[in-house]
């Protein structure tokens, strides 16, 4: 394991090559699905939707040692469960400034 920090964020990523090598693209995908359903799912006040994003957030993430944003997801399923759209639209920019930094560590470090 090895630690990354920067601006408050810190990553703690497993040491493995395959890991370090998909993250990138990982990282890119999430910014491009909370754009592009985020916002959607909330307006739509879909709860298995918003359940199922936060489901693959809390997974995913936890997939890649991303530790923050899992928690984010866990509390983005709790949202969806007594249908706290406000408190859900809340995390957004939380959620996205996360990979937003990630991206910004990436890059610092060579990583993409």
């Amino acid at each position: 394991m090895f630690l990354f920090e920067s601006a408050g964020l810190v990553m703690t990523l497993p040491n493995d090559d395959i890991i370090l090598e998909l993250l990138p693209e990982f990282v890119l995908d999430w910014q491009r699905q909370l754009e592009a359903e985020f916002h959607e799912i909330l307006d739509k006040k879909d709860e298995l939707r918003l359940y199922r994003l936060g489901h693959t957030l809390k997974g995913s993430c936890l997939q890649f040692g991303l530790e923050e944003p899992a928690k984010l997801g866990i509390t983005l399923m709790e949202h969806s469960k007594v249908q706290n759209w406000d408190a859900a639209r809340a995390m957004y920019d939380p959620i996205r400034g996360y990979f937003e930094e990630a991206k910004t560590l990436l890059k610092a470090k060579g990583l993409m």
